[in-house]
């Protein structure tokens, strides 16, 4: 059975990994016969945004820690997170792939990337294993890849031209289809970027998952 490593930023589309992307892509993994393991960095949340009214809140949240509410506790910290265990990689979307393991939301193009994600991810694309971002998160793949990797955000232009800037090529991608890189062996789709419901993310993320699992030895 191939294993998928699933790399996570908390609980919730405005302040940590997007919830229906990360549950469809999940689904996707076991209807493909494979098996996901998640993992996220044991650090604190930026900030809590209160969900229904779209405000910042007080409270202070552990990005492990509510990871864990998401997968009903199966996460570990991301440190342990080794590519030699691992078939594959896949991060969702949400705030917090901007907001908990890059400041991407706030500094573009100039952001940085937590240490230990970067060091997951980029041991995928050392060992030239298939990795895989949905909705905001491929604005990390120019942080992992070398100049002129491809990715796709759909077709929001700021952000396409911060992934320029950062050193990738943006590819528009309608929200059922996705992005390969042959040469990077990594894929992205646009999940929430462009889905207007949950049947919209799904089209892309199953069919980027059913090529992810393709494309793991």
């Amino acid at each position: 059975m191939k294993k998928i490593a699933v790399i996570l930023s908390g609980c919730g589309v405005f302040d940590g990994s997007e919830i229906h992307e990360t549950v469809l892509a999940l689904h996707a993994i076991e209807k493909q016969g494979a098996s996901w393991h998640c993992f996220a960095p044991d650090i604190e949340q930026l900030h809590v945004i209160n969900h229904l009214t779209g405000e910042e809140m007080t409270d202070k949240r552990n990005v492990l820690v509510e990871s864990a509410r998401l997968v009903r506790g199966k996460v570990e910290d991301v440190v342990k997170l080794k590519a030699d265990d691992y078939d594959a990689l896949l991060l969702p979307g949400g705030f917090g792939a901007a907001k908990n393991l890059t400041d991407f939301a706030f500094k573009g193009a100039e952001c940085t990337i937590n240490a230990h994600v970067a060091e997951a991810c980029r041991s995928f694309a050392q060992a030239d294993k298939p990795a895989a971002y949905l909705c905001i998160a491929p604005t990390i793949i120019p942080m992992i890849y070398g100049h002129g990797v491809q990715g796709t955000v759909g077709n929001d232009k700021d952000v396409a031209l911060a992934f320029t800037h950062m050193g990738g090529t943006h590819i528009e991608c309608p929200v059922d289809n996705y992005v390969y890189d042959q040469e990077h062996n990594v894929l992205s789709t646009p999940a929430y970027m462009l889905a207007e419901n949950i049947v919209d993310a799904a089209t892309g993320i199953e069919r980027l998952v059913e090529k992810l699992i393709e494309l793991a030895k």
